[in-house]
């Protein structure tokens, strides 16, 4: 069965000796690059390109998000939690049936800019001023809408009209190569570059959040930022680190601690994709019981719990364990390496397309909805309360090898991140393909609506394994589309060469020096 011919053009993986950034728009890989060339390292490139993909990638990211990072420096990985908080004022029992995934009642504090200026100040050498320069450079003399990113504005532009300042700012959606300008962006970044957090935090700009949300100004100068210790599990001679709760790394890491276990790849594609999926399922099903704002349960990644886990995986027939419905959402992840081989692997979102579709007046500011990621279940660790983090689907990753570096890795994309994870991963360490070609490979996603069980959903060429996975019991649908099956970048350190790639699912690039 062949399975090599792919939906998109192939592409070769990246090439450098001394630096390299890859991203989903090509505006912000060069301006990552462009900091690591005025002797900025690894953090300050990150900065730069994730400020340049709030101005781009308007429906993905924006200040108005959150962002995780996991950074390598000077051999050392620390971890950063930049999520914000439910606001003081948060009522589960004022929701109804259901906490909305549009309008101000699913709004979050945003904790993307708390986490630049830590990121900045503890790891970076220019500065946030410096950071930012380009994403306000681009965000007053316009920018050229790359394909990709014109889909998604396209998409979006029913939802965006419901809501009269997001009409305004982000409407009539841009055709492809449309020059887009957001001056009320760029004064809010300017803002930020000059006033740091307090900029954002404070003033004008809080003032505009307050207007339209929720949200108060002691809620917005609450911490929004914390250091954290990476969770690490070992595979197959790889050191995969993940952001612990509320993020859902854990449930990446699970899933592959489950297939340590088993021959998930000499059996050929179908047995890979069926194991696979098998560990994804209850690696979900545990973290939707347990992810949430607040510690996991003792031996959770443990190798004897583990082991429980994969004891229920029939080789030949899908099971159904219980899961809660699994959303998707539209973010960006970033990677960079500098010449003194520290990493930055960060991550930022909105959640869904354009958000919580609520602008801050003024300001161009797109506030997320991630208070839909709440639920008002009693009882469950993940429940709305004032002042709480709600589980979190972004997940930034990076891999060590022998106490050492092997790179950053990530894929974007709602609950798709877990299982894109597990296939990259899989892809570059049980196979030794380079990032470009990992990146590139066919995929699956899991879908659960919480009431007719899991479907499993396949990219072609992998179609063509449906009438096979049936037959074991999955719930299979054949997806022509490419853009829910996520998009991810990795760079790896190989002897002295730098190997990355940015995958054509997206509009971008991955670029060294």
């Amino acid at each position: 069965m062949d399975l090599t011919a792919l939906p998109f053009p192939a592409r070769a993986s990246a090439v450098a000796a001394r630096g390299m950034v890859a991203t989903s728009q090509p505006l912000a890989t060069q301006a990552g690059l462009r900091a690591l060339e005025r002797g900025g390292n690894a953090v300050d490139a990150a900065l730069a390109a994730a400020a340049v993909l709030c101005v781009v990638e308007p429906m993905s990211t924006g200040v108005g998000g959150d962002c995780f990072a996991l950074v390598w420096r000077d051999g050392e990985l620390t971890g950063l939690n930049a999520s914000g908080r439910a606001p003081a004022a948060a009522d589960p029992d004022a929701m109804g049936g259901a906490i909305p995934g549009r309008g101000p009642l699913s709004i979050t504090a945003p904790g993307a800019v708390a986490g630049w200026a830590a990121l900045a100040e503890r790891h970076g050498r220019l500065g946030l001023d410096r950071a930012l320069a380009d994403a306000i450079d681009i965000a007053e003399r316009g920018f050229a809408v790359t394909p990709v990113i014109a889909g998604y504005w396209a998409t979006a532009a029913d939802d965006l009209a419901q809501f009269d300042e997001a009409r305004r700012v982000f409407l009539p959606a841009p055709r492809v190569g449309q020059l887009v300008q957001l001056p009320e962006l760029a004064t809010t970044l300017r803002r930020i570059a000059s006033g740091g957090a307090d900029g954002f935090y404070r003033g004008l700009v809080a003032d505009a959040i307050c207007e339209v949300t929720p949200l108060t100004l002691d809620d917005l100068a609450a911490p929004h930022a914390e250091w954290v210790e990476p969770l690490r599990k070992q595979y197959r001679g790889v050191e995969v680190c993940e952001i612990p709760p509320n993020g859902q790394g854990v449930a990446a890491l699970q899933a592959l601690g489950i297939l340590e276990g088993l021959d998930h790849t000499g059996g050929g594609t179908l047995d890979r994709v069926h194991l696979q999926a098998e560990a994804m399922k209850l690696a979900f099903a545990d973290a939707e019981r347990h992810v949430h704002d607040g510690p996991l349960p003792a031996r959770y990644l443990d190798d004897d719990y583990l082991a429980s886990r994969r004891a229920l995986i029939d080789p030949a027939r899908a099971g159904n364990p219980p899961a809660g419905a699994l959303q998707r959402g539209g973010t960006v992840y970033l990677c960079a390496i500098d010449e003194q081989r520290n990493a930055c692997s960060l991550i930022q979102s909105i959640y869904f397309g354009f958000g919580s579709l609520v602008v801050a007046p003024r300001t161009g500011v797109m506030l997320q909805n991630r208070g839909h990621c709440f639920t008002l279940e009693p009882g469950h660790p993940n429940r709305l309360a004032p002042g709480k983090r709600p589980y979190h689907t972004i997940i930034p990753g990076l891999l060590l090898r022998d106490g050492g570096l092997l790179g950053p890795f990530g894929v974007m994309g709602g609950h798709m991140q877990p299982p894109g994870h597990v296939q990259v991963v899989s892809h570059m360490v049980d196979r030794g393909l380079d990032p470009q070609a990992a990146l590139d490979e066919p995929r699956w996603r899991l879908d659960c609506d919480g009431r007719d069980g899991w479907l499993l959903a396949l990219e072609e060429p992998l179609h063509q394994l449906a009438p096979a996975l049936a037959r074991r019991g999955h719930r299979t649908l054949c997806d022509p589309d490419p853009a829910p099956f996520g998009g991810g970048q990795a760079v790896l350190v190989r002897d002295d060469v730098l190997i990355g790639g940015s995958e054509s699912r997206k509009d971008g690039v991955a670029l060294g020096y």
